[in-house]
């Protein structure tokens, strides 16, 4: 049986467009139905926040508004996605005010009127990412109350373009505060907001299937594989010489050898592809010192039109397949073969 396929092969066997059930799927946990199905609760919410900074935070409790659904509106509106929160935690201490070993603390305006908010958790230790603020795809569907941290993020979201102890930290967007309890006003502001999808929302579904076909490869392995095979979603496989972990879409395990699988299905084209084929060459070498191999599961149009980077990875892989049932059985069998 033929593993490593060149292009042509590959592409032969290639669906190009996301199954429907993959769709299907994607649609059903995708944030943007829950964004705009909870609209009208969320700007109830704002309406009634006019009496002091942190009121929000009695509304949302006492409507039982899920406190990251309510984040998760907030960095839409204010265009504040994922990096940015990183970077923001990363330089905390550089953009707020630190006195005597105190809290950090945002001096900011409420209805005219300077008012202190206090920093309960932020920064944190590590990285703030959107499933720690309970914001990320998987996490989303799931309701959180309030939390140091997401009352943190819902003061700087709402009235971070009117900190002025803050130093540089992208918030000029974060000024919905300016019309809490404005009603109409606030109404079309936030209305008009969703007319165009920001990029936070515009790169969700395409990220929600791209999880979704690393758990289908993954599924199917778990299932086409026995017990003394461990499949690992996101694994890693330690290698002699780096001080960290190779990671890996799924990871398959049997005896203490191991292969490597990457995913990777693109409808539209990005970088992502020419990323995975200028690393194929020297990873391929670094497991095969170890006796490993690795696998990809490539398809999509997009990756397609990424000719030459496509053409590597086939190139540096010991087994390619596309994304399709019976590839993936190609792809069993040569991990029975493998790891024997």
């Amino acid at each position: 049986m033929q593993y490593a396929k060149n292009i042509t092969e590959l592409e032969k066997n290639a669906v190009m467009w996301w199954p429907e059930h993959l769709k299907k799927e994607a649609a059903n946990i995708s944030v943007i139905p829950m964004l705009l199905d909870s609209q009208e609760d969320f700007i109830a919410i704002l309406r009634l926040c006019d009496k002091s900074p942190t009121q929000i935070f009695e509304v949302i409790e006492a409507a039982k508004f899920p406190a990251n659904l309510f984040l998760k509106h907030l960095t839409v509106l204010a265009d504040y996605g994922g990096e940015t929160t990183q970077r923001l935690n990363k330089n905390f201490r550089s953009v707020f005010t630190f006195e005597n070993g105190s809290k950090p603390y945002m001096d900011a305006i409420f209805q005219d009127t300077k008012f202190r908010y206090e920093f309960e958790a932020l920064p944190i230790k590590g990285t703030l990412n959107n499933k720690k603020m309970g914001v990320d795809g998987s996490s989303i569907a799931s309701n959180t109350s309030l939390n140091a941290i997401t009352r943190d993020m819902i003061m700087l979201l709402l009235y971070g373009s009117s900190a002025f102890n803050a130093i540089g930290a992208d918030l000029e967007k974060c000024e919905i505060s300016n019309l809490l309890g404005k009603g109409d006003e606030l109404d079309k502001y936030v209305r008009q907001k969703y007319i165009w999808v920001s990029r936070i929302t515009g790169g969700a579904t395409s990220n929600t299937q791209g999880q979704l076909a690393q758990t289908v490869v993954c599924d199917f392995l778990t299932k086409h594989l026995d017990k003394s095979f461990k499949v690992t979603r996101n694994g890693a496989i330690k290698l002699n010489g780096y001080s960290k972990p190779m990671p890996f879409d799924v990871v398959v395990e049997k005896g203490g050898k191991y292969i490597g699988v990457e995913v990777s299905f693109q409808v539209t084209t990005n970088s992502v592809i020419e990323r995975k084929g200028g690393q194929a060459q020297d990873r391929q070498k670094i497991m095969h010192e170890m006796g490993y191999h690795i696998a990809y599961v490539i398809d999509g149009a997009g990756n397609f039109q990424r000719r030459s980077a496509v053409s590597t990875i086939c190139q540096f892989s010991d087994c390619t397949v596309a994304y399709n049932d019976s590839e993936f059985v190609i792809l069993v069998e040569f991990i029975k073969k493998c790891l024997l």
